[in-house]
């Protein structure tokens, strides 16, 4: 297969998938999940691969859904007809089973997180096994403040349901050290010691038999759909469709069409009230106030 969104190479018993989409910070386009989902496949099936190490080209390890055409055109609404919350829930639920891919996979899966992994780069990252950090990237859901939910729910598995709390009910992100200290990933480091520290872990990995990293996977996994992950994720995915066609919503999507996405995320980031029930859009004397 060759992947337009991402890049594959394999060597000394490691597979390395980078999302490469670097113009636009690897924003998530309808093929990179998909594309995502297949370079997984390939390294699980691969018997010289003991290890998967997950990345991003540029500036950012993934901005998250790439938003700015669908909020200003309306893609990621139905607003022309009825909205069919089922048909919503396909597509979305495919996506996240396309991320929970490195999961599932029974290979370990690194993700080495340097720049942002905002929204939906943050649901592809916390997918991983493993996460590490660099201490100046930042990490975060800022979508739940209006106009998403995190459809792989990965936030409580890993936070606790207090802290997740914390995180989902201002939409705020954290840098490196922070989601170390508080267990949302495991280690961050220095920007210039990230890739060092990530191969020193993933060398540790490759050593062990791949039959021996499978089933202290599973069973450890095992122990996550036991207490309802998959339910969970449905839930979190059929939340994910309402939030984009709630009055609020529905206010955001129009206010990015009037005045660029951008603007439209400056406001909901901002910390500025947010309508309850919609409302009229701010008008350009209201963004420069």
């Amino acid at each position: 297969m060759t992947f337009e969104t991402l890049r594959y190479e394999t060597r000394d018993r490691k597979a390395y998938i980078t999302l490469d989409r670097p113009d636009r910070l690897n924003a998530i386009d309808f093929r990179m999940p998909g594309e995502l989902r297949a370079a997984v496949r390939r390294a699980n099936d691969d018997p010289g691969v003991h290890v998967i190490v997950l990345a991003g080209a540029g500036r950012a390890f993934c901005s998250g859904y790439d938003l700015k055409i669908s909020a200003e055109d309306g893609q990621g609404t139905q607003r022309d007809r009825a909205w069919d919350p089922i048909a919503d829930y396909r597509v979305m639920k495919e996506f996240t089973d396309d991320y929970f891919t490195l999961w599932g996979s029974l290979k370990p899966t690194i993700a080495k997180v340097h720049g942002y992994a905002i929204a939906g780069g943050s649901d592809i990252a916390l997918s991983c096994d493993i996460v590490v950090m660099a201490d100046d990237a930042r990490i975060g859901y800022p979508p739940a403040r209006v106009w998403g939910c995190p459809t792989t729910a990965m936030w409580v598995y890993r936070l606790g349901a207090e802290r997740a709390k914390r995180m989902l009910f201002t939409g705020d992100t954290i840098d490196g050290r922070q989601a170390a200290e508080w267990g949302l990933v495991l280690e961050s480091a220095p920007a210039d010691e990230l890739d060092a520290r990530v191969e020193e872990l993933a060398d540790r990995m490759a050593g062990v038999p791949t039959n021996q990293l499978a089933m202290q996977k599973l069973m450890i996994n095992q122990a996550y759909e036991n207490m309802g992950l998959h339910g969970t994720q449905i839930l979190a995915t059929l939340f994910d469709g309402i939030t984009r066609h709630s009055p609020e919503g529905r206010w955001f999507q129009e206010f990015a069409a009037a005045h660029g996405f951008h603007e439209a995320v400056r406001w909901r980031d901002s910390g500025r009230w947010i309508p309850e029930g919609g409302g009229p859009v701010p008008v350009r004397e209201d963004l420069e106030g």
